[in-house]
């Protein structure tokens, strides 16, 4: 806190070396610098916040972010040289804008450094519940929470007694869906890549069944021994193969949410999915979402999961690594299934 009497201090930053060609995410891909930050917001600059971030939250859409795609909007793509971005959690040290003061508790979009200058703060949403560990805000009461939240709720429109499928079911996003799944008297299944989570899926989460997709050579016959009936509601955060059996064993008017494709973000050819006519015969109805499309909602999603997490009826894993420094590290370990629960990565303390 002393530091931050001064004007100018150091800033950590984590830069992007290069954009990602080929092949796998790599730490090499980043790199991790120190800068200098004025605690103060520029004279005349008008509707700036200033904050020190406090959490930084791992999403696999960050990868896709550094890959050089060659096609698509460039404004969506991390430049090199520059420091990554993505949501955190930080408290504000200086203000140019009506919406937010010195002390202030936020989470939003932020850059990955100690300090960050933030000329977009419509990005930012005031942190007003001290009760819940600041953390959260990063995972199950920021983005990921929001995105779980679209996913069930607003895009498949769940009914109590359906049956629901969770890919990628330990992470951030579908350990969250299958407790609101359960909660809504569904009968729900996850996947994931190692018995330890599968076994967190059942004891901690509730799941009725889980499997270890790694293990399953068929995927669409390990999905008919958990769906003898069929799936009513999909929530596909991995793609590829993983999707082209899910089609095979949706029920009719069955209803897909894709918020994430993990399994093809590291590849340079995508998989192919084969099964696509069935969604015609079917009548399948998927529909892709960004969440910033939705965060008009917060406020809704706060009002359901807020009094769940107080009483117990939600629970929630974080994989928490400290320092800066082990953010390249924590970030690229979201790709090869290193983590059991919300990555995130502890800049400061309070």
């Amino acid at each position: 806190m002393e530091s931050e009497l001064h004007e100018v201090v150091s800033n950590k930053q984590v830069i992007l070396r290069d954009l990602v060609e080929s092949g796998s995410l790599k730490e090499s891909h980043m790199l991790l610098m120190t800068g200098t930050a004025k605690l103060k917001v520029p004279e005349g600059s008008g509707n700036v916040v200033l904050l020190k971030n406090l959490f930084l939250s791992c999403n696999p859409s960050m990868g896709v972010r550094m890959r050089n795609m060659k096609v698509g909007n460039s404004a969506l793509f991390f430049k090199p040289g520059l420091p990554i971005s993505g949501y955190g959690v930080a408290r504000v040290l200086d203000s140019g804008s009506p919406n937010f003061k010195k002390g202030d508790l936020v989470w939003g979009l932020t850059t990955w450094e100690e300090y960050s200058l933030i000329i977009a703060p419509g990005t930012l949403f005031k942190i007003e519940h001290d009760d819940i560990p600041l953390s959260y805000y990063a995972g199950i009461l920021g983005m990921p929470g929001l995105t779980a939240y679209v996913g069930f709720f607003e895009i498949c429109s769940p009914k109590k007694g359906e049956t629901v499928f969770i890919s990628a079911a330990s992470g951030a996003v579908g350990q969250l869906v299958g407790q609101f799944a359960k909660l809504l008297g569904c009968y729900v299944v996850g996947t994931a890549g190692t018995k330890e989570k599968v076994n967190l899926l059942k004891s901690k989460f509730g799941f009725d069944e889980a499997f270890i997709y790694k293990d399953e050579p068929d995927l669409d016959a390990a999905i008919k021994r958990c769906f003898p009936e069929g799936i009513d509601i999909y929530l596909d955060n991995v793609g590829g193969r993983m999707l082209d059996a899910v089609l095979l064993n949706m029920k009719i008017r069955g209803r897909i949410a894709a918020c994430g494709m993990i399994s093809q973000y590291n590849l340079d050819q995508p998989e192919g999915v084969h099964n696509l006519m069935k969604i015609i015969q079917k009548r399948i109805r998927i529909e892709g979402f960004l969440t910033t499309d939705h965060f008009h909602l917060y406020p809704k999603f706060l009002e359901l999961v807020l009094p769940q997490i107080r009483e117990g009826n939600i629970h929630y894993l974080e994989d928490i690594t400290n320092g800066l420094e082990s953010g390249p590290g924590a970030l690229v370990r979201l790709f090869s299934g290193r983590n059991i629960g919300k990555q995130v990565v502890a800049v400061a303390h309070e």
